[in-house]
């Protein structure tokens, strides 16, 4: 059985936005996860959904769906505008398609197909997160990575802390990046500074996690669930 493939849309017209979810609601094993019409709201809440795809228009106003794809970070992308011009550039992003409006439920299956054999090889390779360190670029295996905090000399930088208790120093990255680039049902945000495994979390109460890793001292390490972020952990943690 295949993997279902839960997907975004965007497209600033609504006619058309709706068309389109009606045709991937045609389409065994794809589900839309939330469908938008103003740009300025999918850039809002994006980084907080989980996704394999997004299926988005080029042409809106203010915005420009090539710069919004780039922002997407390694996700497949399926372009679907009226205008033909902007292919060129389009694939130039690795776009795993690029259909012209109106789309066809045949061509849109078509691309799909395409989305799930990227996806699918994408997470072959997974299982490893690559980086830049003060020791120049890494490949860490994901599971791993227990938890990552904001370096205490430098917050552009964050400390990743491993399972054996090794640390590596990631230079210039930002939370929201960490979060496009690691597994998305795993790693979670806990407070402003951190992120961890959800695998290393064995009690948790409103505003603690206690962790399955221990300190020098013996005691179990204890970090912060802040408020902001303490829905988004319940739902990893209950789904």
């Amino acid at each position: 059985m295949e993997k279902e493939l839960k997907c975004l849309l965007l497209d600033d017209e609504l006619p058309g936005l709706t068309y389109l979810k009606m045709l991937c609601e045609q389409i065994p094993g794809l589900t839309v996860v939330k469908s938008f019409n103003d740009p300025s709201r999918f850039l809002e809440e994006f980084p907080a959904l989980e996704f394999d795809l997004c299926i988005l228009d080029i042409e809106m106003p203010q915005f420009d769906g090539l710069k919004v794809a780039n922002l997407l970070q390694g996700k497949a992308v399926i372009f679907a505008t009226a205008y033909k011009e902007y292919a060129a550039e389009a694939f130039d992003l690795n776009a795993v398609d690029y259909l012209r409006k109106p789309v066809s439920l045949d061509r849109l299956k078509r691309a799909i197909d395409k989305a799930r054999i990227q996806i699918d090889a994408q997470q072959e390779t997974s299982r490893f997160f690559s980086c830049n360190t003060d020791k120049g670029k890494a490949l860490i295996p994901v599971d791993q990575l227990a938890w990552i905090g904001t370096s205490p000399m430098e917050s552009r930088d964050k400390t990743a802390h491993l399972k054996d208790g090794t640390l590596l120093l990631l230079k210039n990255i930002s939370f929201e990046t960490l979060q496009l680039s690691l597994p998305k049902g795993t790693f979670v945000r806990i407070n402003k500074q951190e992120m961890i495994n959800l695998d290393i979390v064995r009690f948790f109460s409103h505003d603690q996690i206690t962790t399955v890793l221990n300190l020098e001292s013996g005691k179990a390490l204890t970090l912060t669930l802040s408020e902001r972020f303490r829905e988004e952990f319940l739902r990893k943690v209950n789904s």
